[in-house]
């Protein structure tokens, strides 16, 4: 019975270290410091600049600015270009101060596959009052250079939206087809939605 034990056990040891460990990074996100602005409108195009920031180890993050509204992207965008596709919440809003970056390390290999960053949405009714949302997103790599939104977990009154921002983060977000599967929503969360042009 020992001798069958110990190869199991050993299989499953082997199984454990290929799926490889999942943890947290943080990294700032201020615009003024951490960007550089490559595209704006000029005098009289309306509001809207395009700006390239620095991420996690070289894995930069993309802002798209438009009427009090942004759009961002992890990773690196294919072609170079973020403007394939605009994911937003119909609300003004704004991303927040700090990225949690979901990561994955094997051997010495650490890749950043999902972050998990918050929003907060205006209210059109009240300006006074406003939501935070947790934004899950999947980060593109270098080659496969696929990133959007994989989910949206509602953080304002609720105790427990990190723990299900990175349990969505971890289950969805490598597997997460852009595009196509439709992102999943935790909470009454603001309306949100993509536009692929």
């Amino acid at each position: 019975m020992r001798a069958l034990l110990i190869p199991l056990v050993f299989a499953g040891l082997c199984q454990a270290a290929q799926a490889g460990a999942i943890s947290s990074a943080y990294t700032d996100l201020d615009s003024k410091k951490d960007c550089v602005t490559y595209a704006q409108a000029a005098e009289g195009e309306g509001d809207w600049a395009e700006l390239a920031c620095s991420g996690y180890r070289g894995y930069p993050v993309l802002i798209a600015y438009d009427d009090a509204r942004e759009s961002l992207f992890y990773g690196f965008p294919p072609g170079g270009d973020m403007t394939s596709a605009w994911e937003s919440f119909s609300a003004f809003n704004s991303s927040g101060a700090k990225i949690e970056w979901r990561i994955e390390t094997t051997g010495d290999k650490a890749v950043p596959f999902a972050v998990i960053h918050r929003w907060t949405v205006s209210n059109p009714e009240d300006e006074k009052k406003s939501t935070d949302v947790l934004l899950v997103a999947k980060v593109a790599q270098m080659d496969a250079r696929e990133g959007c939104t994989v989910g949206l977990v509602l953080a304002t009154g609720n105790p427990s939206a990190n723990d299900q921002a990175r349990k969505l983060a971890d289950e969805k977000a490598r597997s997460f087809a852009c595009g196509k599967d439709k992102h999943t929503v935790i909470g009454n969360v603001p309306p949100f939605g993509r536009v692929d042009n």
